[in-house]
């Protein structure tokens, strides 16, 4: 009776502790949640009463069975609480480990030859170690059938060609990646036709409406000659291109244009340098002449 009472006060006085804490004209805003803890503390301590009955019940319907069979009290202790075994010493330990008879046994060991008076023991090869080498054989023998045989795995040549073609792969996806970093500090001038031959795409569509599709000037100044008005590196053209100039019309292309894009337009422009198209713009800004290929930039 006193264990039922405390199975079903326990759950309730958690449950009601932080309503009993709370104000009293004020109710916790969590009740239903510590409701559901509640409900769930009471659920496992429920469990845990259960299975400590069912062992209860299995070990009086144990001795009842027992005893029905003619079993003494001391017989029917010793099958319920079976004396523990002892723990094994390390020399019998090892002793099974390497597969070794105890030197009480050596005499039953000793071989029938002996050389100088040398006798010798007939231990028989660790198990452990006969296992270690039967597995050895068979995974040669796998080896050999897989690659050398059917052919199914690759060869040290044949995965180094396959290993550097995926390295060609990563290359590319890296520096697909590794263009779009690229700013008015890192831009690089270059000669690459595929380089080139993307930007014009850009140029012509973005560009050419006020510079012309030569380049020869509309609205926009002439990109052609030696004559510059924000400088003629090609860092200062993928600057001009990125930010713009708002004050003279010239729009900001950095968020319509990815800086790969800017970079490959701006080595487009520089390309045309010393192209002459026909009904060029006159000239404006400051004469700066191409020095060195190396150097110049739009």
């Amino acid at each position: 009776m006193n264990l039922k009472k405390i199975l079903i006060l326990t759950p309730l006085l958690l449950v009601m502790q932080p309503v009993l804490a709370a104000d009293d004209n004020e109710a916790p805003s969590n009740l239903m949640n510590v409701i559901g803890y509640g409900a769930i503390l009471f659920t496992l301590l429920l469990f845990v009463v259960v299975l400590l009955v069912l062992l209860r019940a299995v070990r009086v319907m144990t001795r009842v069975a027992l005893k029905s069979q003619g079993y003494t009290e001391e017989q029917i202790a010793a099958e319920l609480h079976p004396p523990k075994k002892a723990k094994r010493s390390k020399e019998e330990v090892w002793n099974k480990l390497l597969s070794l008879k105890p030197l009480s046994q050596e005499k039953d060991l000793i071989m029938e030859h002996e050389y100088d008076g040398i006798q010798e023991l007939d231990n028989p090869t660790p198990s452990w170690f006969m296992g270690l080498f039967y597995t050895t054989i068979a995974f040669a023998a796998c080896y050999l059938l897989i690659y050398h045989v059917f052919g199914i795995g690759q060869l040290q040549y044949d995965e180094y060609k396959t290993e550097v073609a995926q390295a060609e792969i990563a290359k590319k996806e890296y520096l697909s990646k590794a263009a779009n970093q690229v700013d008015e500090n890192t831009v690089k001038l270059t000669k690459d036709p595929a380089v080139l031959a993307a930007g014009q795409v850009i140029f012509v569509s973005k560009c050419a409406p006020c510079h012309g599709d030569h380049a020869q000037g509309n609205v926009g100044p002439n990109l052609t000659d030696d004559y510059w008005l924000h400088g003629n590196k090609i860092n200062d053209l993928f600057k001009t291109i990125k930010y713009g100039v708002l004050a003279k019309g010239m729009p900001t292309w950095e968020k319509q244009l990815s800086p790969k894009d800017i970079a490959d337009v701006a080595n487009y422009v520089k390309s045309l340098h010393g192209s002459h198209p026909a009904g060029a713009k006159e000239p404006q800004g400051i004469n700066e002449p191409e020095e060195s290929n190396k150097l110049a930039a739009k």
